[in-house]
């Protein structure tokens, strides 16, 4: 631990070698604890090397750094925190594209808009019986997610895993369905 003290010194007075010695040392923990919540190498390896740029570029903070590893792992934390968050935005904007009103301009267009709905539909049947009420909720009766999770006596959470676990189930199916379309 002393030596990693002095580590973390030396990378804040922009040694580079000090910086490569606990990249080497912490990179792999930290792409495995992120892979544990994305479930996702690439995106986990890409989280780690933010974590690593940020240190770099704002070496000169490490100084006030009590404990390197508790300061890193507030950084993953946040990380997580911040890609969630961005996931929540991105899946609130494929769900409000892919239920805004169409304009269709011909017959053609027609036919595939009607199967698609009926293909969504269909999905959303077989969705669990709770998770196709709150997607039901958000998505038909335009209810946010805390009047939902006030509605059903469950956390606002609950209902945010069940319409990103929805989403995904129709994002799913919707690839399928265009690459048999086209």
């Amino acid at each position: 631990m002393e030596k990693e003290d002095e580590y973390v010194k030396a990378l804040s007075e922009g040694d580079s070698k000090a910086f490569e010695i606990l990249f080497l040392r912490y990179q792999p923990r930290l792409v495995a604890f992120f892979a544990g919540f994305v479930h996702d190498d690439e995106v986990a390896r890409d989280m780690a090397q933010d974590i690593f740029f940020s240190l770099w570029t704002n070496r000169e903070r490490l100084s006030a750094v009590r404990s390197f590893s508790s300061y890193l792992y507030r950084m993953a934390r946040n990380a997580l925190y911040n890609y969630y968050d961005h996931s929540l935005v991105c899946e609130k904007y494929d769900a409000e594209q892919l239920f805004r009103p169409l304009v269709v301009e011909n017959t053609e267009e027609l036919l595939f808009v009607r199967e698609l709905q009926a293909l969504i539909d269909l999905k959303v049947e077989q969705m669990p019986p709770q998770r196709r009420l709150i997607f039901r909720m958000s998505r038909v009766d335009g209810l946010d997610n805390e009047e939902i999770a006030a509605s059903l006596n469950i956390s606002k959470r609950t209902v945010e895993n069940h319409l990103t676990a929805a989403l995904s189930d129709l994002r799913r199916m919707l690839k399928m369905a265009l690459l048999l379309f086209y």
